[in-house]
Order: C-alpha cells, then structure tokens, then sequence
C-alpha cells in the first residue's frame, strides 16, 4: 500500500530557479526541482531531487483521462480534452460539460466538485455581472468529473462513490499512472476537486507525458494527447500557457498543475517535468520558458510565456527572472 505523503516527503534542499527583481534588487527567491528527458528518455538536465514523489496536481489528468477510456467510455475530441482539462470555466467549456452530463443520462448534481467560480479572470468577472454564482460545472475540474461519472455509469459502478481511491475506476487510474510513470504511486491524497491525488516522482511524470506522446496511435494514452494537442482550448482556455504552447509548438503536450507543476512533452520523445517548491504560479513561467528553451524549443510563444514584469504605480520596474 502508498505510504502516506508525509511519511515520502523529499529532504533534499532544492537550488534557487527564479528571482525575483524590483528596481535593479533580488526581493525574493523561488527553489524547486526540474527534470529534462532526451529523445531517448534518458536524463539530461537534472536540478534538485526529482526522484523523491510529489503531488502532481492536475499534472495528472491526462492519465484520469486515459483511465476513463481504458474503462470503456467513448470519447473524443473536444470532450476528451475537457476530460484530461483544467478548464478556465469559459462559457464554451460550461456549455460543453454540460452537453456530456446530458448525453450519459447524468446532470450537474451528480458532479462532486466543489462549487467554484470560473478559473479565468476575465470569464469570473463577466460571469459576475450577469449575477452567476459558485457552481460545480464551473469547477475547473468539471470535465474531468464527468468522465469519471460517465465511465462508472457505462460499467455499472457506483456513482456515490465515484471518488474513493477503492472506486475500480480509481484503482484502474491508478493503473495508468503506474505504468505510464514506470515507478509506483508513492503516496494517495485528495486533490483540490476531490478526487484522488497519486504521488510520483517528476521523473515519472515526465516518462508518463514521453509515453503519452510515443503511444501507439489508437491506444488510449494517445487518444488523449492526440485530443489534447487538437484541442488545447478546451484543456486550459483562451488565455493560457498550455493552449498558447499546444496551439503554436506543433505536437507538444502540456499540462499545468496546481502548487506550480507542469509536464511537457515533444513528439520526438523530449519530455521535462517541473515543480516551484514554494507553489509559487509566478515562477512557473519562467522557469518553464528557460526549460523549454535548455531542451531546443524555440518557436515565439515562448518568450510570451516566460516574460513575467513586475509592476509599481503601474509601470514595469522588473522581472522574475531565471538562474539555471
């Protein structure tokens, strides 16, 4: 059985990967750990411990996503990227979650996710106006849900219980991860939506998104990068870093993660995994910019992702810059 997560924690001191820089002085300091996979899935960058397991977050749904396939549900396009999405709660996505719930026979009280607000800013706040409240469709985590719950119905599993890490579609998730990351799940916990969270290490992580890419066409890992990669609107939104990078670097996958993770894959094998330590969002930008950047990509959006200014009275007056 998965030790529990406190029992695997790292001990390792990890290096510092970004600063940041207000008026020309370093303010503050952000460590963390990065992996950098070749082509042939060996490592060729390695910074602080990435053998020690962490919480992936939302880093790992399109294992979830490949998990509800392996069970059986039909999906795909559109509704396969929302499934492996931590969606902006745009009303194309909220649209489309429901337009799934309908077709397996299920309706948003079935959903259990929290009530949330849309994840993008500018959505919330249109969103607000109109006098919309919390709701568990516009839980970024509401696609992934349905596809759970769509799955269990198609297999006659419980719906009730859909997220008790005992479920059979959560033993067959894990499954997934398992042998996409080539390591055990170290440790079970409960991610932000509710459902359950396996530990790995960023090693695995980055294997799991190489395998992802490398899968056998037609299978279900590659059913959903295929989806993914066609559709990065619906994994993220219309202003995130994984649909600029999907959108503009041809057969990459991306996939942020709560507690600033991230895990990228390129079509030739190339993978990277990252983790801010402090879970800090700020630096993830930069830091994934200069990652992708050590592993040869060179296309604009990346600039557009690492640039992150620091503002006073509403001028720039400096950067999160990186140091590896």
């Amino acid at each position: 059985m998965p030790q529990p997560a406190a029992a695997v924690a790292a001990t390792v001191t990890n290096p510092v990967l970004a600063e940041v820089v207000r008026s020309g002085f370093v303010e503050g300091r952000h460590r963390g750990s990065l992996v950098l996979l070749g082509p042939d899935g060996s490592v060729e960058l390695a910074l602080g411990d990435v053998t020690s397991p962490v919480f992936p977050r939302s880093s790992n749904k399109p294992m979830q996503a490949a998990g509800v396939l392996r069970a059986g549900l039909e999906l795909a396009g559109e509704r396969l990227a929302l499934a492996a999405a931590s969606h902006s709660g745009e009303a194309f996505h909220r649209d489309l979650v429901r337009t799934m719930l309908d077709e397996h026979g299920l309706s948003p009280k079935h959903l259990q996710c929290p009530p949330a607000l849309p994840l993008d800013q500018e959505e919330q706040e249109a969103y607000l106006t109109v006098g919309a409240g919390r709701d568990r469709v516009a839980m970024n985590c509401s696609g992934k849900h349905t596809a759970m719950l769509a799955a269990s119905a198609l297999r006659g599993w419980p719906l009730e219980s859909y997220l008790d890490a005992d479920h059979p579609l959560q033993r067959l998730i894990r499954t997934v991860v398992e042998e996409a990351a080539g390591e055990p799940v170290a440790a079970i916990g409960t991610d932000g939506c509710g459902a359950p969270l396996m530990a790995i290490s960023l090693c695995g992580l980055a294997r799991a998104f190489r395998s992802f890419v490398l899968a056998v066409p037609g299978t279900p890992e590659r059913q959903v990068a295929d989806a993914m990669r066609a559709h990065p609107e619906y994994v993220a939104g219309t202003r995130r870093h994984d649909t600029w990078l999907m959108r503009e670097v041809p057969g990459l996958l991306s996939k942020v993660g709560a507690e600033a993770v991230q895990a990228v894959a390129l079509p030739d094998g190339r993978a990277l995994a990252l983790k801010i330590e402090d879970g800090s969002a700020r630096a993830l930008g930069p830091v994934l910019a200069r990652a992708l950047g050590l592993l040869g990509v060179t296309a604009p959006v990346i600039n557009r992702v690492g640039r992150l200014p620091l503002l006073g009275g509403g001028r720039e007056v400096g950067e999160i810059r990186t140091v590896f």
